[in-house]
């Protein structure tokens, strides 16, 4: 492995939770778009109602500007209380240099074995047969949202699968609508084709691709398809020109875009616009096609620190964060699925439900980051960025590249 890669709860709700000493714990984390910012504020309402201060030190851009960061003040000597990572092996060398906390005491005490589904959520957070982190949710990137009136103007049909709303494209651009919205930040561009990937040659091609690394796999026909599908997503999207994700999203929310393949975390965005899943929006799994869930999402690790009101604090916030009440509330922001098994979620709508359905079923996908290292894959990130940004780049020639990139990757 190579590089490094937060509900209202009453107090009463937290029963296993007690504090000898109120503390502010410092947490950094990337979330700052509407949706997220309404997610991450139940993280800290429950930790406040310990009696100890959530303080805020959110991180503006994505994910891959906040890590950095992060790592550098936690390898720097000035840790955080708290920081979150995504699941898998973002943060491995930071543990294994022996520079977070171990949580298989609190872990084994609130039996989170027993309660997080599926499995490899905590196994991914663990190392050597001790738990270094929380898991707070599982997202998937597997998503097509649509706008279902933008679709009505246009006279088409709302879609039901990518290959309709590909065909719908035409029709869109004729109406002044750009038909697919796509950020520019390299992840944006690596999701759009991993979607395509498992929607379009299955989850097996993409366990081929990215976990078993068959770059003669990777370089075949059925990878062709998905490089042909990511061609036509490309010149869909060439009039999308914004940056961040929510921007794309927002582009579909007013109408000025038809789609974006995104996350499930979209439906935080459209929540905070009012909007109602399968009235207003349609949410497709899977792009329609194959329907499955991605077991990636986001978890909190805890620097050692030589302070015991600190660490006090710190597995006072990680038994908050799997507390059923919190689970139910912070996912129901996030757009997200709780990590939980035997939380309620009555409150659950449309697309939640979808997600739920499948996850049942036990149709799921590792993320990209529990396969394969930092290093590999942001040089999947480049490629991609390439590809959409340069309509003379060929799908023919992009996936000689990528093919090569797999054969190198670990």
């Amino acid at each position: 492995m190579k590089s490094i890669r937060t509900t209202l709860v009453a107090a009463t709700a937290l029963c296993g939770v007690s504090v000898a000493h109120a503390t502010d714990l410092e947490v950094t984390h990337w979330w700052t778009s509407g949706g997220e910012a309404a997610a991450v504020a139940e993280f800290a309402k429950a930790f406040d109602a310990t009696g100890n201060k959530w303080v805020d030190g959110a991180i503006a851009g994505s994910g891959g500007t906040a890590r950095p960061i992060m790592i550098s003040r936690i390898t720097g000597g000035d840790p955080m209380g708290a920081t979150q990572f995504n699941h898998g092996r973002q943060a491995e060398e930071l543990v294994e240099a022996g520079l977070m906390r171990d949580l298989t005491e609190i872990a084994e005490k609130n039996n989170w074995k027993d309660i997080v589904r599926p499995a490899s959520l905590l196994d991914s957070c663990t190392l050597d047969g001790k738990i270094y982190c929380v898991p707070v949710n599982i997202h998937s990137q597997q998503w097509l949202w649509l706008n279902n009136s933008v679709f009505e103007k246009a006279g088409v049909a709302v879609p039901t699968n990518w290959d309709e709303f590909a065909a719908a494209a035409p029709k869109l651009e004729a109406a002044g609508v750009v038909p697919l919205a796509l950020g520019q930040q390299p992840w944006q561009t690596t999701l759009a084709f991993q979607v395509l990937l498992v929607a379009l040659a299955g989850p097996d091609a993409y366990t081929k691709v990215f976990g078993d690394k068959d770059a003669e796999f990777a370089a075949g026909p059925d990878m062709a398809r998905v490089f042909q599908a990511a061609a036509t997503a490309r010149d869909m999207a060439k009039n999308s020109n914004v940056q961040n994700w929510n921007d794309a999203t927002t582009m579909v929310i007013t109408g000025k875009a038809a789609g974006q393949i995104m996350g499930d975390w979209a439906q935080g965005e459209f929540q905070v616009a009012g909007q109602v899943a399968g009235k207003d929006y349609t949410c497709l799994p899977g792009l329609g096609v194959n329907e499955v869930i991605q077991t990636g999402g986001d978890a909190f690790y805890f620097p050692k620190v030589d302070d015991a009101a600190i660490t006090e604090a710190q597995g006072v916030l990680a038994e908050v964060m799997m507390s059923p009440e919190t689970q139910v509330a912070f996912n129901l922001k996030k757009g997200s699925l709780p990590v939980r098994g035997d939380v309620d979620l009555n409150a659950a709508n449309d697309c939640m439900r979808k997600g739920l359905d499948i996850l049942a079923k036990g149709n799921v996908i590792p993320s990209p980051d529990q396969l394969m290292s930092a290093d590999s894959l942001t040089l999947v990130n480049d490629l991609f960025v390439e590809f959409f940004n340069t309509p003379s780049l060929t799908a023919e020639e992009a996936q000689t590249r990528f093919a090569s990139i797999v054969e190198e990757a670990d």
